[in-house]
Formats: structure tokens, sequence, C-alpha cells
């Protein structure tokens, strides 16, 4: 780590940080790499780092086509928890979250994980037996979570309306005290300078223009920079998935949405909680600059648009309104769209394909970032063994054939 005096750091501040220390290298890609990982955001530079780290597989490359974080990881709205319902999707967030508890030791780089606690509302009598099966089950597999009643909501967020005059009246919510938020920028920027550390090439504006594939197998990629050999390729591109299996001939079970989200003006500290109401549609935290950040559930249409529109800005904050009436004359600052890729069971897809060697870590949703590092540390696992790991298996793409699915529409929330 560089160390400056007073006059390094004003010399350094003049050069416009021209002469800082780079936190990563900007290689040249080799002709070849044991593993290639396309997709440079927190999926894909986590899984490199673990391959790194754990697994001793050094001679890796990640591949992105823009810049790191370009995608989803810098487009979403940073919620994590693990109060899933099914055994199967539980074990995988849980099993991020704690990772999440140790990650910026593990990097040693803040990512700002913020455990101030996620709130779920219940509006009706269905929604709070919903909530009592959750919860129930989420204890049963050792994940924390509570059942509140309306007083015990007011008690946390003193905003929310909770009288009996509100259009839909919180009956109560669910509540994970270990779950919260962090910064997803630190985020993709830690797990690259840890994966650069030991060995990584990160290849940026560098785009796969088609898959290598003779006999059933692998063994390398066409990008704009020239053909890049390897025998394992993982493939970790959120809302593209979809384009690149078509490469491979390859139809995934997957629609991309664009995913819409704003902040507002920064305020003092309102917000103590993450705070999610699936039957008003909208949920909301409050960032450490003290932006208020929201959204909803995808647009209805599919598409690849990182664009935002009206309609779905003015239903999202009525929903916020609804739930916080004070927050009624709040001035919104930005807005952005991103790309997720769904998949029927609102469950993602980690698995091998019918061409050896092509891996896939897709269809996440809305629900990707919280998984960033679970995902990446069995993903890594799986294409260091080539078997996939424990907690991967039951996410196959098979399960779509033999119906074993893992349907999370109710847990996913507002996400799908």
């Amino acid at each position: 780590m560089q160390r400056f005096s007073g006059f390094g750091l004003i010399s350094h501040g003049l050069s416009y940080h021209e002469n800082w220390q780079r936190m990563w290298r900007n290689p040249t890609p080799k002709k070849s790499y044991d593993v290639i990982i396309i997709g440079g955001g927190g999926h894909g530079l986590g899984t490199a780092y673990y391959l790194a780290k754990e697994f001793g597989i050094r001679n890796v490359a990640v591949i992105e086509k823009g810049w790191l974080g370009g995608g989803n990881t810098a487009r979403n709205t940073t919620i994590v928890r693990s109060n899933y319902l099914w055994d199967e999707a539980a074990a995988l967030f849980e099993h991020s979250v704690k990772l999440w508890e140790g990650l910026t030791q593990e990097l040693n780089y803040n990512v700002m994980f913020s455990q101030r606690g996620v709130l779920n509302l219940g509006h009706t009598l269905q929604d709070m037996r919903d909530i009592q099966r959750r919860v129930n089950a989420n204890r049963l597999n050792g994940i924390d979570g509570e059942v509140l009643d309306a007083r015990g909501v007011q008690d946390l967020e003193p905003l929310l309306d909770c009288s009996a005059r509100a259009r839909f009246p919180i009956m109560g919510a669910s509540w994970q005290p270990r779950g919260g938020v962090a910064r997803h920028d630190a985020v993709a920027w830690g797990f690259a300078r840890g994966a650069d550390a030991h060995g990584v090439d990160i290849l940026q504006q560098t785009e796969v223009t088609g898959l290598m594939i003779r006999d059933g197998q692998i063994y390398g990629v066409h990008t704009n920079r020239g053909d890049i050999e390897a025998k394992t390729v993982g493939c970790v591109v959120a809302g593209n998935s979809g384009v690149l299996a078509n490469m491979a001939g390859i139809k995934l079970p997957l629609e991309s949405h664009p995913l819409q989200a704003l902040v507002s003006e920064p305020l003092k500290p309102v917000v103590n909680t993450v705070v999610m109401s699936n039957h008003v549609h909208g949920y909301i935290s409050q960032s450490d600059k003290g932006d208020l950040v929201i959204g909803a559930g995808i647009d209805g249409y599919t598409g690849y648009g990182q664009r935002g529109s009206y309609p779905i800005i003015e239903h999202t904050l009525q929903a916020i309104v609804e739930m916080f009436p004070a927050f009624s004359r709040v001035r919104m600052n930005r807005q952005w769209g991103g790309i997720v890729d769904t998949t029927p069971d609102a469950s993602p897809i980690i698995s091998k394909t019918n061409v050896e060697g092509l891996y896939f870590n897709c269809g996440w949703g809305t629900g990707g970032f919280k998984a960033t590092p679970g995902s990446a540390h069995v993903f890594a696992a799986s294409l260091a063994k080539r078997e996939m790991h424990p907690l991967a298996a039951p996410f196959s793409i098979d399960r779509f054939h033999t119906g074993a699915l893992v349907d999370e529409h109710g847990a996913a929330a507002v996400a799908h």
C-alpha cells in the first residue's frame, strides 16, 4: 500500500491521480489460459479471486466488454439478505451472507457492509401467513428471522405509516437483523484488486464475439482483440447470458428485462433499515451519503435498454409515498436501469452445459448482488473441480426438464 506525506498527497491530487499506483494491471491478453471467466462484474471477479486464492488456479483471465462493474454490479440497490423459503435457496444465500460478514477483512478492502436489518412488510392476513411460514423455514435452517407485529415494525421505522388509515395497512413484517446493504463499486474493486494480486489477468474493453467449440468441447473464445484459448470457460454476464448461450447453440430458459431504480437528494438519517413491500411494490433504504435508494420490480417487457421510463418511476414513488408519506416532497436526483435475466422459478442457474468445459452462472434476476460472494465461491469450486459444488447442484439447467424447480417467487418479493 502506498503511503504519502502531506506534500505527496497534494502533488498526487494536482496530477489528477495519474501517478497513483493502479489497483490492478491492464495486461495484454495471452494466447491461452487455464480458465476464462466472461463477465467483469462482482460474480465474475469473485470467481476469479477464489479460483486463484483457494484453488491455486492463477492462469485465469476475466474478460469484460466494457469496464469493471459497469453492468448490473453498479446498477442495483445493494440489498443483502438470506431469508429465502426453500432449503436450496436459503443455503446458498446464507453461505453468501456469511462470506459478506468477513469480506472486508478477506479482501483488505472496505466493502461497507452494513447489517442494519431487512423488513419484509405484510399487509394482509395471507401476507402474514406467508411471512410466518418463511420465518419458520429460515429458523429451521439456522437463519435468523423474527415475525413482528405492527408495533414492532413502528419501533424500528418511526416514519413508516403504520396507522389504520393507510390504504394498505401494515399488519406486521418479517425481520432479518443480519441483512443489510453494501457498497456495490467497492465489491467489484475489492475482488478485482485481490484477483490481480494473485496473478489473474483482467481484460477490459474486450468483447467476446464467439465461442470456439469443436467436437462438443470448448477450447477458447473469439474476441475483438483476437482468439484466446482455454478448456474451461465460465459465463457470468447477467442480462446478456442468453446472447452468449446462443453462441454455443444453447437456449436457456431466461428472459432479460430492464430493471429501474433511483436515488433522492441526500437527507439526514431517517430510514434505519431496509424496508421492502411486495404488496405495495416498492423498497427503500438509505445510503451512507444520505440518499434514499429506491426500487421495485422489473419492467413488464423484455429488452436490453438501460434507460428509465416515467410510468415506472411514478409507480415506484407512489408505493414509497404510500409507506412513507413524509417523503412526498423529497426530490429525486438520479435514475438508472439495469438488465436482469429471470428464470421461470425465480432462482439462478449455476450449471454445466452439454458443451464440455462450458459453464453458466446466470438467472439471478434482481437478487444477484446479495449472492455475490457466495455465488462466486461455489462457482469457483465447480470450475476448479469440474464438478458442481453441492450448494450449486440444485440450480442445474436440468431442473427445467425434471421439474425439480426451486420456486422463490414469494421470497424474491418485489424482485420478479
